[in-house]
């Protein structure tokens, strides 16, 4: 995405960070995480940020006191994230409920939002200032000097998914927009992490390839292979409705009286654009893990709505990179369909015993073998409205070398909305994942007689 013209400095001015605690006492209790929630890869700390045009309507309103005080008030009823995670007997992850609260961050900046352009989003030159990593805090607000602002968060992914992050979001969300009016939540946040804890006695009923050396016995330590010291890059990626018919252009004849969601074609496709610019060796086994949430009823668990733990799954596609690299897309496309489709209700109690029966194992991460996706483009990231309206951009801002999240977005000046996926590789890999992907974006395809390409899902 091409950048506007920019000041040449960006400053923001941040004052200290101050604990913003419940505004009402909240019960001091030990809460423990489900065998879902703790896992060794979910130990760590996921950033989401949202930014805001400025709104004539919410004239005299300081983004900075509204949002503070929502805040204040949605930790009355999610108080487990104002306490401190400690660890008991085998690893096992609770929450110390202590009320001590969450860091909270006021600052502001020289410019005005308009100047950062169609750079709003994963792209954005100045992210980690407006992200700001303070080991633990929880919410930093930048205004922008026409009105506008970012409301960045971080929590402990052992806590909540995205869903449960959204929940907790909107609720801060309701408050905003009904400071004197709002008693509590229209969605009550629901604890109950039990129903998502391993069986007595656990048992591995199913195949989990996205913990395969831990299966093979590897310690929970060894499971990730370190590659060689390498400078990687960081590079956002547009798909369109254009960019997404010209992939699906890419499938055979067969694949037209089947579905294919726009996630499950976009992994297919970078999945396999990815393993051609890694330059594997032919027989190396490489592995796509996708993010299945379990909500709802497809899945079988019937959780209460207001549960806002971790719902989800990493089911992974497997196979040799000469194949995924020399073989066409609809090859990846059905083992990625394929992995996907093996989450049931059986699959999740499955990874919960494993959890507990395997020590918490972390992924199976091997150096350039191995890719996570996320999809949170139906999360609700882009329709957090703390009264300034929907944001520009909401989301997952960047990615990991071994992690991509996909996020919506809505172009700033009025252009074509989309998929953004943030990519990390090195500098050389990524010139040669571009080229992949300009191939399978811009080059036309020859198709067989009577094919007529499917429409975008």
């Amino acid at each position: 995405m091409a950048s506007s013209t920019l000041p040449l400095v960006f400053i923001v001015r941040r004052q200290n960070p101050k604990l913003l605690v419940p505004s009402k006492p909240t019960p001091h209790e030990l809460k423990q995480l489900s065998d879902i929630d703790d896992q060794e890869g979910l130990r760590f700390q996921v950033p989401a940020i949202m930014f805001y045009k400025n709104n004539p309507s919410m004239e005299g309103k300081d983004p900075v006191s509204v949002i503070r005080e929502a805040l204040a008030k949605a930790l009355v009823f999610y108080y487990p994230f104002a306490g401190r995670l400690v660890e008991g007997p085998n690893r096992k992850l609770s929450v110390d409920c202590t009320a001590e609260g969450v860091l909270f961050i006021e600052a502001d900046a020289n410019v005005e939002i308009h100047w950062l352009g169609d750079t709003v989003g994963p792209w954005c030159p100045y992210l980690e200032e407006l992200l700001y990593d303070v080991p633990g805090s929880d919410g930093i607000v930048t205004r922008f000097s026409c009105g506008g602002f970012t409301f960045a968060i971080r929590l402990n992914h052992t806590m909540s998914d995205g869903s449960g992050l959204i929940q907790f979001l909107n609720t801060i969300a309701e408050f905003s927009q009904q400071p004197q009016t709002k008693i509590t939540p229209s969605v009550p946040p629901i604890w109950q992490r039990h129903l998502l804890s391993a069986r007595q006695p656990p048992s591995i009923t199913c195949s989990h390839h996205e913990y395969d050396q831990a299966l093979a016995g590897a310690a929970a330590t060894t499971t990730t292979t370190t590659a060689k010291e390498t400078t990687t890059i960081d590079r956002s990626f547009f798909f369109g409705p254009k960019e997404i018919r010209a992939i699906r252009n890419h499938l055979p004849h067969h694949h037209h009286s089947t579905t294919a969601t726009t996630f499950e074609l976009l992994t297919a496709c970078i999945w396999q654009c990815r393993t051609r610019a890694l330059c594997l060796a032919p027989d190396e086994i490489v592995r796509v893990s996708c993010k299945v949430n379990g909500r709802g009823n497809k899945h079988g668990l019937n959780l209460p709505p207001g549960y806002y733990g971790n719902v989800f799954t990493y089911p992974t596609a497997m196979t040799k990179a000469g194949m995924l690299s020399m073989l066409p897309l609809g090859y990846a496309l059905e083992l990625v369909k394929k992995a996907k489709a093996q989450v049931s209700e059986e699959y999740f109690r499955s990874v919960a015993d494993l959890t507990v029966i395997k020590g918490r194992p972390l992924y199976t991460l091997e150096a350039n073998k191995d890719y996570i996706v996320s999809d949170t483009t139906r999360a609700g990231f882009d329709k957090v409205d703390f009264g300034w309206g929907k944001p520009v951009f909401g989301g997952v801002p960047r990615a990991t070398s071994l992690i991509s999240v996909f996020v919506c977005f809505r172009d700033i000046r009025g252009g074509e909305d989309g998929i953004v996926v943030p990519i990390c590789l090195p500098e050389l890999v990524m010139d040669r994942f571009e080229q992949e992907l300009k191939k399978m974006i811009q080059e036309p395809v020859e198709h067989p007689p009577n094919h007529k390409p499917i429409s975008m899902l």
